[in-house]
């Protein structure tokens, strides 16, 4: 029982160092790493433009979202997670995502989980989070986030406190129940925000030392920033990522392989238009 989770399978056969470092390093808050990723917006604009004259309303958002799920399927490596110092591999793709209600500062946060299989295209991708975030800006609407808070929120502190420790004991020892999982936005495989849509610039977010999530990547608004490409320096208008990641799941050269791949997407975003097919998915 021990060790068996319902949202993760644990990887077997890792080298000796993979294997030490997280006893080494057994909180997230231990092993993380930061670093920043500029996306150049005018092949976006481009596309964007492109799609617009077709009937089609393409967002920034829409492509850098897509292009995630894309590279987590492409490189499952990133879609892995530590919990009591075990390397596991998620069994789906999930992306977290904190939605405002209203733009002012009374108004309530709330935050969805998405799932996909890694197939999607760029435009399935889209409707879904696009259908999510109108759904949750509805004041009335209370996602299964909101009941599972919603739970705790008359709780006196102390039993609170107690609440959450064992929660906590459960995960670590693979016991949590899948219904809580499947709820809590903490279980995910990247945790995305978008500061830009209120007018900040990328930051970098830890990670939650609770739940399974490795990645967290904070979009920033768009500017102008001097870029260099090609052995020159331009001007362009761009949006920056801060992404923070947990570097006991893959070594520096698979996060560095991943990052330009997720380059090549958005660079080309017509790629992530035909459904992706897994190896394994082709016989």
């Amino acid at each position: 029982m021990f060790g068996k989770r319902s949202d993760g399978k644990i990887i077997k056969g890792v080298d000796i160092f993979f294997k030490l470092i997280p006893y080494i390093m057994n909180k997230r808050s231990d092993s993380q790493v930061f670093f920043r990723k500029d996306v150049e917006l005018n092949t976006l604009d481009e596309y964007i433009d492109k799609k617009k004259s077709e009937g089609i309303r393409i967002t920034h958002m829409d492509i850098i979202y897509s292009a995630l799920v894309r590279l987590i399927a492409e490189r499952s490596s990133l879609n892995r997670f530590v919990i009591n110092s075990r390397i596991y591999s998620r069994k789906h793709i999930y992306i977290s995502l904190v939605v405002k209600k209203s733009m002012n500062d009374a108004a309530e946060e709330t935050v969805v989980k998405l799932k996909f299989t890694g197939n999607e295209n760029i435009f399935e991708i889209k409707d879904k989070l696009e259908n999510c975030i109108l759904e949750n800006r509805n004041t009335q609407h209370v996602n299964s986030t909101d009941k599972l808070a919603g739970m705790f929120k008359f709780i006196p502190n102390w039993i609170l406190k107690l609440i959450v420790g064992f929660l906590k004991y459960m995960d670590k020892h693979g016991i949590m129940p899948k219904s809580i999982i499947e709820a809590s936005p903490f279980h995910t495989s990247v945790f995305l925000t978008n500061v830009g849509s209120i007018g900040l610039d990328y930051i970098y977010h830890h990670l939650y030392n609770f739940g399974t999530n490795s990645l967290f990547i904070s979009m920033g608004k768009k500017k102008k920033r001097h870029i260099y490409k090609e052995d020159e320096i331009s001007e362009d208008n761009c949006i920056s990522l801060g992404i923070v990641a947990d570097e006991r799941i893959c070594d520096g050269f698979y996060f560095g392989s991943s990052l330009k791949t997720f380059t090549k997407y958005l660079k080309n975003p017509e790629l992530l238009e035909e459904n992706f097919i897994k190896k394994e998915d082709i016989k």
